[in-house]
């Protein structure tokens, strides 16, 4: 088996206990209006790892009322794992096929065997990195999943991310360097030429681009700016309808809207409050693709939110 350094799990700079690594896959069935998602979120100074599995539709938009949803904290890191094969207690499986472009992706329950899944993702593009601690790649998932006894075929564009750093969980702001509290991840897929990703934040003048792509007629290119805005918002609070914008280190413009077709609010860590919504994209002169936007707050700045309360967040 051969891998990529960023394939395997990173040595830790220095033995802080929030040194953290993340290894995030996404995948739809979109005329199921279907999401899933594996997401474990590795200590390794601290020996420990959590391991989410969360699948949704529209029938269900909390971890108490979705399809599936699971998230193991604490579980032991197998001694000596490897991150480009490794499998975690809670029933995750990943394996690298080809460095940076092909990983094989299971699930199986360890609690009664109730939601399953086997699927293999394959790379659109090269991955796009945020600094030296993160990456996103486009992607298209193919394979079979199972809730309960139903059988579910799985064909579709997805995402996956990687990072790895120190990550607290503590503060007012989504990551300990980043001084801010509301993001936005967007992202859609209309076929091997035409994709885009945009991660977002906002300063306190509205959300702008801090990292992304666009895949426009077969051709790659960095996002140049950015801008996203929920224009609609359920009475919970959830999106319902979501604008991007953007221009590229070529010139090229992007211009979007999705609207969003199921949501499945949660706490991916502690400090990670998110709705995760299937959007069906419309973009730049009648393309038209699936993906995803993701709503993340840092769960103070939620809280204040939900209820109405103006604040500033602390440094």
């Amino acid at each position: 088996m051969s891998s990529h350094e960023h394939d395997r799990f990173h040595p830790p700079e220095g033995d802080d206990p929030y040194w953290t690594e993340t290894c995030w896959f996404t995948f739809t069935v979109p005329e199921r209006g279907l999401s899933g998602q594996l997401y474990p979120f590795f200590r390794p100074n601290q020996g420990v790892t959590s391991g989410g599995a969360f699948f949704w539709d529209a029938s269900g938009h909390q971890v108490s009322n979705c399809r599936y949803a699971k998230n193991f904290w604490h579980l032991p890191i197998p001694e000596g794992a490897d991150l480009a094969d490794i499998a975690l207690p809670n029933g995750i499986h990943y394996r690298c096929l080809e460095p940076l472009r092909r990983y094989e992706i299971h699930y199986l329950c360890p609690d009664d065997g109730e939601a399953e899944v086997h699927l293999e993702f394959e790379a659109l593009c090269e991955p796009n990195y945020l600094g030296e601690s993160h990456l996103d790649q486009p992607g298209r998932y193919r394979g079979t999943m199972r809730l309960q006894d139903e059988r579910i075929e799985v064909d579709a564009y997805g995402m996956r991310d990687r990072s790895w750093g120190v990550r607290s969980q503590f503060g007012t702001t989504l990551h300990p360097l980043a001084p801010y509290s509301h993001g936005g991840y967007t992202y859609a897929s209309a076929s091997p030429a035409d994709a885009f990703h945009l991660i977002t934040a906002d300063f306190g003048t509205g959300m702008v681009s801090i990292h992304g792509f666009l895949l426009q007629d077969g051709e790659w290119a960095k996002l140049a700016e950015g801008t996203r805005e929920v224009i609609e918002r359920s009475a919970e609070g959830y999106p319902l309808g979501v604008q991007v914008s953007g221009r590229d280190t070529l010139g090229r413009e992007l211009r979007a809207e999705g609207r969003c077709r199921n949501r499945l609010g949660v706490h991916l860590n502690p400090n990670l409050w998110t709705w995760n919504c299937l959007t069906a994209w419309k973009w730049n002169d009648g393309i038209e693709g699936w993906g995803e936007d993701h709503d993340n707050w840092s769960a103070a700045a939620w809280r204040r939110f939900i209820r109405k309360e103006s604040w500033t967040p602390r440094d």
